[in-house]
């Protein structure tokens, strides 16, 4: 075991059963990524790292060095300077590799929106405990003798669910505001 991981065993049930969940989600993502994508995803990781850098750049001065060594020996290159063809490669792989770029970060856009839902959902019913459990105390806090009772109206308010539909709405409201200020702010073009 790497010693830098955390024991699992040293992890409290919940965290542990959290990391579980996670980890699922990451492999389902994974196993529902066709094998096509797969591979594009390991290449895309191969072109991403220093060495494949180091690899091109060596490359392209090897290219270089060998054409113009062969024309300045009176040999007939491959691509005599300007390098017409090292420059169509490169112009290929460029588009190849955009071009790979964006399909593996649409994939990583549907694990990010997976990620983004569950989030949501989980800010949805984490709201509404702390609504039930405000609820709760300020119940207890009315029926226990112990404890003066007095009306807390910040408390109440905070025990009323939000409305996500509202929620969604009064933010696309201030968001259409924001934007008719800034129009007109801006000067036109």
């Amino acid at each position: 075991m790497d010693p830098a991981s955390p024991n699992p065993e040293s992890m409290p049930a919940h965290v542990e059963q959290t990391v579980r969940s996670i980890t699922m989600l990451h492999a389902k993502h994974h196993q529902d990524a066709s094998q096509a994508q797969r591979s594009l995803d390991r290449l895309t990781a191969f072109a991403g790292r220093p060495f494949f850098l180091g690899l091109v750049c060596a490359a392209v001065v090897l290219w270089t060095v060998e054409n113009a060594a062969a024309s300045f020996l009176g040999l007939r290159p491959l691509d005599p300077p300007p390098f017409a063809w090292l420059e169509l490669a490169a112009t290929v792989s460029a588009l190849v590799m955009a071009i790979l770029i964006l399909v593996t970060q649409r994939n990583a856009d549907r694990l990010a929106d997976v990620r983004g839902q569950m989030t949501l959902e989980l800010a949805s019913l984490t709201e509404q405990k702390v609504a039930k459990v405000i609820e709760l105390v300020e119940e207890l806090r009315r029926d226990s003798p112990e404890v003066r009772d007095r009306v807390d109206p910040e408390a109440h308010e905070m025990s009323v669910r939000s409305d996500p539909h509202a929620v969604l709405g009064a933010i696309k409201a201030i968001d259409s505001e924001m934007r008719a200020d800034n129009d007109r702010e801006s000067p036109a073009v």
